[in-house]
């Protein structure tokens, strides 16, 4: 028994000293690994420092530089505890560079503050972010000619009141604001010049984008009375990316539903080479019908155009496929669905309004290469669309059957959804919905 408990002893001792090394062993790989991230960490913070530091140096290029370093790491990381104690002095910093800098300064402070925006996500200081640049933005937009200058700033205009405005003036000031440039004889300011193609689709794409998040029932019928009919004749246009943003934002208004909200008897509407003389028909219904049946013409034709000579394919394809998408909507009422892939093996996001399609564009476009990592780890992003990444791999069986089954509970509201709005858009062919008629 003597040598048994003498056995047993032994094999303990070794066991333990076995479990002691192993543990050991273990915790100087955890160590390592905590210390490697750790200095990783510490040394992209000290890079951040740097560039914050850098902007308030006089050289402009070294500004730029800066600008360009944080930029960079607004659109590959989601940067919460950078940002937490120092967004203000950011913000202050970014529109220094707006006041005095470059164009490419400019540019790249506009984008920063964007990004610094998403960031943030919703609350009181995203919302100083947007009452803090508003001014600094109209002044910008007022004067000079700078196209990529007015395109940036206009984009930044759009991220910072759809993430910080909280109330409809707010964000019909700054649609107003961009209305003005899109329209210029709309407007107050008779300094005020047509902008380019490439300013009047960032322009466009603005307004549509702040439009997205309104009430229908808020919207200020006597300030938007004559987009939609405005916006019908820069389907004409020749630019195809004004042409793209147009469709678009019609499209938007269209699902909105107060299409007499956003249009007029306007003789403007109907001075070109197809209705030149012609006068609008009376009737408030009978002038929104014919306007819907002009919009939907120009459409058909816009989605069955042939490439011509210098046409860029890409384009060409996405303006096809953009209005085959308005031409269905308009006729049946029904938004096409569009998915889009965020990680391998992964869910893939799912939309199916123009509000969705409007919101999405925009932030693919406004994000570029750092769209797949925001929409994987930024919280404002899972809000916006109602989304969050998960692994198929990784689903239970209830979860598939929730999330990924034909008869899932989301794919049975979204088809309860779809169903509502083509019963809607029944009702509203058939004349429901009269002009000035009261929201129900």
């Amino acid at each position: 028994m003597g040598k048994n408990r003498s056995k047993r002893r032994d094999t303990n001792l070794f066991d333990s000293d076995d479990d002691d090394s192993m543990s050991s062993a273990s915790t100087g790989i955890s160590e390592q690994t905590l210390a490697q991230e750790s200095e990783r960490v510490t040394s992209k913070d000290h890079e951040l420092d740097m560039f914050l530091d850098a902007l308030y140096e006089k050289r402009g290029a070294t500004r730029e530089k800066a600008l360009l370093g944080l930029v960079d790491a607004f659109e590959n990381h989601v940067l919460l505890e950078f940002v937490e104690n120092k967004s203000i002095t950011l913000l202050h910093q970014f529109l220094n560079s707006i006041k005095r800098g470059s164009s490419k300064e400019v540019s790249l402070a506009s984008r920063a503050i964007g990004l610094l925006a998403i960031t943030i996500g919703c609350g009181s200081i995203a919302h100083e972010i947007m009452e803090e640049c508003i001014p600094n933005f109209y002044q910008a937009l007022t004067s000079g000619s700078d196209s990529l200058k007015k395109s940036a700033i206009l984009d930044c205009l759009a991220v910072i009141c759809f993430v910080g405005g909280e109330e409809v003036e707010e964000k019909e000031k700054a649609m107003k604001i961009i209305w003005e440039l899109i329209h210029p004889k709309s407007g107050s300011n008779v300094t005020l010049s047509k902008p380019i193609p490439i300013v009047l689709a960032s322009a466009i794409s603005a307004w549509s984008f702040i439009l997205s998040t309104l009430n229908p029932r808020n919207i200020n019928s006597q300030t938007w009375r004559e987009s939609i009919s405005y916006l019908s004749t820069l389907l004409d246009k020749d630019d195809r990316s004004v042409r793209i943003a147009s469709g678009e934002a019609i499209a938007l208004i269209f699902e909105l539903g107060r299409l007499d909200k956003f249009s007029q008897e306007d003789t403007g509407f109907y001075e070109n080479e197809k209705h030149e003389g012609a006068k609008p028909p009376s009737g408030g219904f009978t002038y929104v019908e014919t306007l819907k049946g002009k919009i939907l013409s120009q459409a058909r034709t816009l989605s069955m155009e042939a490439g011509g000579k210098g046409s860029a394919k890409v384009d060409l394809n996405n303006q096809r496929n953009t209005f085959q998408d308005i031409v269905a909507f308009i006729e049946s009422g029904s938004c096409p669905e569009h998915s889009v892939k965020v990680l391998n093996n992964c869910n893939h996001l799912v939309v199916s309004t123009w509000i969705q399609m409007t919101q999405l564009n925009f932030l693919k476009r406004f994000l570029g290469r750092g769209f797949l990592k925001h929409i994987q780890d930024n919280e404002l992003l899972h809000d916006v669309f109602d989304f969050t990444p998960r692994r198929k791999d990784n689903l239970s069986i209830k979860e598939k059957r929730l999330f990924l089954s034909p008869n899932s509970v989301v794919n049975k509201e979204r088809t309860q959804y779809l169903n509502k709005r083509r019963s809607w858009t029944k009702d509203w062919k058939q004349g429901h919905f009269k002009v000035g008629a009261e929201d129900v």
